[in-house]
């Protein structure tokens, strides 16, 4: 007879209601003469030989077991070979009584029939009593209609789901919500007909809760620190712990760690300033930013006395708060029930703390969860520290940088400057200079050293101090450039040998561009080093490229040269140079910003300095951005005196009376006049004994009364101290003496030899009355 088949089926009174063909051939009544009877008349009947006529006493057993149909419970008999073995029973026992595994074995319509009990648990009247619910009632998930919908699709299609992780909802006798790995498989007869399903729930909680532990530490340490500016690292740990740890995180560290300064050491003093730095939660807290010192007696001004970590319930006994009214307040409203407080610290010194919360549906913290806050606090503390020294080293950087770039440009009447710089956050080492040169003319320069913090600066520092210095030599841009590379390669070469370190390990990199603009000749000559070409803006309102030849950066060069062009720059052109930064967005024809070159005009040089830096701060600009805008002007030809001299001694009689008479037209008091007199005549008389003809006088009046000769040679004139005997050699001693400073520029043919001297007060009137501004 083949086993799985089923002998007959009895209600709850005893009486047969089905009667199947195994039973028929092994008792020998028929259905219609079995059912409505009485089970226990029958099997008296097949006992005793009466009116059975099957065979019996083949039937070595049967399997009865109760079946639950529609709300009545009726009792199952199987043939012998449905009847598990005694090894399978045991097995069988011992799932469902000492597993810890709860299993539900569940009908069609996915009503308990069957479920097991968990090792040391009282299968009492309560699991009793959930036999025959619907299984969603009896696991109590936080989502019962999804789990319905999984398990019917499982009845449905015969496809596992194994290991679904779903959430219990706590209760007042389960006061923490629970997860529980929860798998579904159908249950098939041995004729393949689906006869319900078995559903295993097994409680993960204490694995998930660590798992979820290990995440978020994992999280904190790759998600927190990654900028280092102490509130923007705050700001990173409540992004990583709200919601996934905490309801609520807040985070005041010690004003003096944000401003740079050292961490205090514990105990920290009771009037110690603490800046909220970073707050995140479900309900709006209090602002950012805010300080304010502890008050004495809560569980926030105790941490910062042992730096151990504090876990307590909040609860109407609780008596802090009253002590603490804004804390009162964001507790009241978000209806924290526990609190974590942990300290942010250092090698035994305090820079803050955080306080986290969990409110409402949250579960409470455990003590677990205390050293969790610990080791994301420690790391947090560590990333704080490292943004404290990086503030102080921007705030010296900072420093540094104000302290060496100029604050009033040294400029002539001849030029309306503006600079436009936008410093880097983190420090750099751009800089631009105006510096005054002899003849009315200025040298316009704009340099950028790479890097950040200290290190650019300093570096900055030396090469405009350099700048500066080569510029009272009165050299060309090319020159002037050859020779501040040559500076830079030593700089370089210097930093090369010191010990590696993050400020060290990058090479010196450094650009420049000058140039020096003639206000009597309406002449610019420019050299660049490693930045981009300027701009010119004319007074008809186009624009263009100087096309400067591009040189190597400052150190690279080695023996290449900076190649210099003179152009011309008619009265009221403005030139505009600028960082690398700007050569994108503002200098290139098709930039963004160029319009803003373009529409210059006559509008104030400030203005559109303004009006770039508000457009670049919408754009979110990167880098430290600087740019120099020179508006040119025309010094007034009444003030400059030009005259050919003849290559022979009476040149310097012809040149003291052209000056004497210039100076009476500029008004110079007579002893301004009488100095200007000998120094032409000891300029001159050089240039007649030494120099080479055509000679040129030529004297400027602006700030500075300028005297310049000029001559086609190319020799060097020295100063020497001549003896009481000797004839000559006093020219340029007496010069020297006489002159406020002298020097010698070169050009393409021939050489300049200019003196300077103030002009008195003459003079001031003259330049007040000529600039009214």
């Amino acid at each position: 007879m083949p086993s799985g088949d089923v002998l007959v089926l009895i209600d709850e009174s005893g009486r047969v209601i089905e009667w199947g063909r195994p039973a028929a051939d092994l008792f020998g009544w028929s259905a219609e003469e079995a059912l409505g009877r009485q089970a226990a008349t029958l099997m008296r009947e097949a006992a005793a030989g009466g009116e059975g006529r099957g065979n019996f006493s083949d039937a070595a057993a049967v399997l009865v077991k109760p079946v639950l149909r529609g709300t009545s419970v009726v009792w199952q008999v199987l043939t012998a070979g449905d009847a598990m073995s005694g090894q399978d029973a045991a097995i069988l026992k011992a799932v469902f009584t000492q597993s810890p595994v709860r299993l539900y074995v569940l009908d069609h319509q996915l009503r308990v029939v069957r479920m097991s009990t968990i090792a040391g648990e009282r299968h009492d009247t309560s699991v009793r009593h959930l036999l025959g619910r619907h299984f969603t009632e009896a696991c109590e998930f936080s989502d019962p209609e999804e789990e319905a919908a999984v398990a019917q699709r499982v009845l449905e299609s015969g496809e596992p789901v194994v290991n679904r992780l779903v959430r219990r909802d706590k209760t007042p006798d389960r006061p923490t919500r629970r997860i529980y790995s929860v798998s579904y498989l159908r249950l098939e007869d041995s004729t393949g007909d689906v006869v319900g399903l078995v559903t295993s729930a097994l409680d993960v909680t204490e694995r998930e809760n660590a798992q979820n532990r290990l995440t978020l530490l994992d999280t904190v340490r790759t998600q927190v620190g990654h900028l280092l500016n102490v509130m923007h690292v705050c700001s990173e740990l409540v992004d990583a712990v709200v919601p996934a740890f905490a309801g609520i995180a807040d985070v005041e560290v010690i004003e003096d760690v944000v401003r740079g300064e050292e961490p205090p050491s514990v105990p920290v003093h009771r009037d110690a300033l603490l800046r909220r730095a970073a707050f995140r939660g479900r309900i709006a807290g209090p602002p950012v930013g805010v300080e304010r010192s502890l008050p004495v007696g809560t569980p926030f001004s105790d941490i910062l006395t042992d730096l151990r970590p504090i876990l307590m319930k909040i609860d109407e006994d609780s008596s802090w708060p009253a002590a603490d009214p804004a804390r009162a307040d964001v507790i009241r409203r978000s209806g924290a029930h526990s609190l974590i407080v942990a300290p942010l610290a250092l090698r035994g010194h305090a820079l803050g703390l955080v306080s986290f919360y969990r409110c409402r549906q949250e579960d409470p913290f455990e003590e677990e969860d205390v050293a969790v806050a610990s080791a994301m606090c420690a790391h947090t503390a560590l990333c704080i520290d490292n943004a404290r020294q990086f503030m102080r080293e921007w705030i010296t950087a900072q420093t540094v940088q104000r302290r060496l770039l100029p604050h009033q440009p040294a400029t002539h009447a001849t030029a309306e400057i503006s600079q436009l710089h936008l410093p880097d956050p983190e420090g750099g080492g751009a800089w631009s200079d105006t510096i005054a040169l002899p003849g009315a003319r200025t040298a316009l320069i704009v340099g950028h050293v790479a890097g950040k913090g200290i290190a650019a600066a300093i570096t900055m520092g030396l090469l405009r101090t350099a700048i500066h210095t080569l510029a009272a030599l009165d050299l060309q841009p090319d020159e002037l450039l050859a020779r501040l590379s040559d500076t830079t390669a030593r700089l370089a070469a210097a930093r090369a040998t010191l010990p590696p370190d993050p400020v060290n390990r990058e090479p010196l990199t450094a650009g420049c561009v000058v140039a020096i603009y003639d206000p009597v000749d309406l002449t610019c000559t420019i050299a660049r080093a490693g930045l981009p070409d300027p701009v010119a803006v004319f007074p008809d309102g186009t624009s263009a490229s100087l096309s400067v030849p591009a040189g190597p950066p400052l150190a690279e060069s080695g023996s290449a040269p900076f190649p210099a062009i003179t152009v011309s720059l008619p009265e009221g052109t403005t030139l505009a140079m600028g960082t690398a930064a700007l050569a994108d967005e503002v200098l290139a024809p098709s930039g963004s910003l160029h319009p803003f070159l373009d529409g210059i005009g006559t509008r104030p040089l400030r203005d559109v300095c303004d009006d770039i830096a508000h457009t670049l701060t919408d754009n979110h600009r990167t880098g430290e951005t600087l740019m120099l805008l020179a508006r040119t002007k025309a010094l007034p030809h009444d003030r400059v005196l030009t005259r050919d001299l003849p290559a022979h001694p009476e040149a310097a009689p012809i040149a003291r009376a052209a000056a004497r008479r210039q100076l009476e037209a500029w008004d110079v008091d007579e002893e301004t006049a009488f100095t200007t007199e000998l120094i032409v005549s000891e300029l001159v008389g050089n240039a007649v004994r030494y120099g080479a003809p055509p000679l040129q006088l030529r004297l400027i009046f602006e700030r500075m009364l300028t005297c310049e000769v000029s001559d086609t040679a190319t020799s060097s004139p020295q100063v020497k101290h001549a003896r009481t005997v000797d004839e000559t050699g006093r020219g340029l001693f007496i010069i020297a003496s006489l002159a406020d400073q002298w020097g010698t520029h070169y050009r393409t043919r021939g050489k300049t030899v200019w003196a300077e001297q103030p002009t008195g007060a003459a003079t001031e009137r003259q330049n007040d009355a000529a600039d009214p501004a």
